[in-house]
């Protein structure tokens, strides 16, 4: 038997040079810096720039020529030219790989302090984390950026930001990063205070002259302290005898939720399938389905006889359970993995749909939702779940237009 030949030496990683330039940005500066470099017959391993306020950070990571010398003092007399600054660093190799445990960190304030991010950025650091890249999404309605953290697995990461964002006031998602967040492809939402700002049985309750009363019970039910089931016939039942002619009224008195026309409208246009669940009535979200042009939706129904509510509801119950039963039922149409879904509300009866869902988003929720979920946003626009998304404020305005509306 012959011996084995040894393995071959692993090639020493080849020199290259970090070109750094910084100072007032204009047209012109990436062209020329590469123009500069071209003459020396390297090859770009890598580069980044940033714009700040008129300010460019430019920096280019590219093989080392045998003419190293010659190439910084060029460099550096073309960066006086353009009155810029200049550093060349020598080194080896690329960039060190990012650490395993891969995750997306959105950030959401109104505003967002320094404070705030001194804060979250020492805690990604105390769990073994790195923060690799930085970009703006957003700078209204919120102060909204995304982080690239590496080095920490994101379930760790996500139970560290969440309870120093609670010290924060700010609002924090940690998404584990790779195809999987583009893919979500179906957002399912509650309805009362969430996609819109009133609690419907409350409006038809005002018109029967019981509001007080309703209101007291949606609030229990709300915070978990009341079975749902039994709250929503409790409240119903105060409805006997209105005339169900009400219901064009209350539909009128419906007020959507700031950035729930353009949560939906940016959604649709990028495919996704948006859908409503509600423990409120059909009676109200048959007309939100036709207005918003929503793709599934299910809520109760107020039984109405001889043209009069009855005090009862018909059908089968959309209580917490009722609500992950259609999420699951919506997936399921839409052709959409449990785990390529996106569910938000704000009430205990929805905690079941926010867990079910591939990504459970507490908006402006009850503190039992919050600490469940797996992100709240507590700003009160709902256009902000884009940015949860990956999505920046820039390609929504492009997509609309500068003057579209929340």
């Amino acid at each position: 038997m012959s011996a084995q030949s040894p393995a071959p030496e692993a090639a020493p990683a080849p020199r290259t040079l970090l070109v750094k330039v910084f100072g007032k940005d204009r047209p012109g500066i990436t062209t020329g810096l590469f123009t500069t470099l071209a003459e020396y017959g390297v090859d770009v391993v890598d580069f980044e720039q940033v714009v700040t306020r008129g300010r460019i950070v430019l920096c280019a990571l590219v093989t080392a020529p045998p003419q190293e010398g010659e190439l910084r003092a060029t460099v550096h007399q073309w960066a006086d030219r353009q009155h810029l600054q200049a550093e060349v660093i020598s080194g080896t190799g690329d960039n060190r790989p990012r650490g395993e445990g891969r995750s997306h960190v959105t950030v959401l304030g109104h505003p967002l302090s320094a404070a705030a991010v001194a804060a979250l950025s020492a805690r990604i650091t105390d769990c073994g984390g790195n923060i690799d890249r930085v970009f703006r999404l957003a700078k209204y309605p919120v102060t909204a950026v995304e982080l690239a953290v590496s080095g920490v697995p994101t379930e760790r990461l996500r139970a560290e930001l969440a309870a120093e964002a609670a010290v924060q006031r700010v609002d924090v998602a940690v998404v584990r990063s790779g195809l999987e967040r583009r893919a979500k492809r179906l957002i399912v939402m509650d309805v009362d205070s969430t996609l819109i700002q009133d609690e419907v049985i409350e409006l038809f309750a005002a018109h029967a002259g019981c509001e007080a009363e309703v209101a007291a019970v949606t609030a229990a039910a709300m915070a978990g302290e009341l079975d749902f089931a039994e709250s929503l016939r409790a409240r119903v039942a105060l409805l006997a005898g209105l005339d169900a002619d009400v219901v064009a009224k209350v539909r009128s008195e419906v007020r959507l939720t700031p950035g729930a026309r353009t949560l939906i409208r940016t959604l649709k246009r990028l495919g996704y399938q948006v859908a409503i669940v509600s423990g409120g009535f059909t009676q109200v979200t048959d007309d939100l389905v036709e207005r918003l042009g929503l793709d599934f939706a299910a809520a109760n129904t107020l039984e109405v006889v001889d043209g009069k509510f009855t005090g009862r509801v018909v059908g089968e119950i959309v209580d917490r359970a009722g609500k992950a039963r259609m999420l699951i039922r919506f997936a399921e149409a839409a052709g959409v993995p449990l785990e390529q879904t996106v569910a938000i509300g704000d009430g205990a009866n929805d905690l079941d749909m926010l867990n079910a869902a591939g990504l459970g988003v507490a908006f402006n929720a009850k503190p039992v939702v919050r600490e469940a979920a797996d992100t709240a946003v507590n700003v009160p626009f709902l256009d902000t779940v884009l940015y949860l998304l990956g999505i920046s404020r820039e390609e929504v305005e492009d997509a609309d237009g500068p003057l579209a509306a929340h």
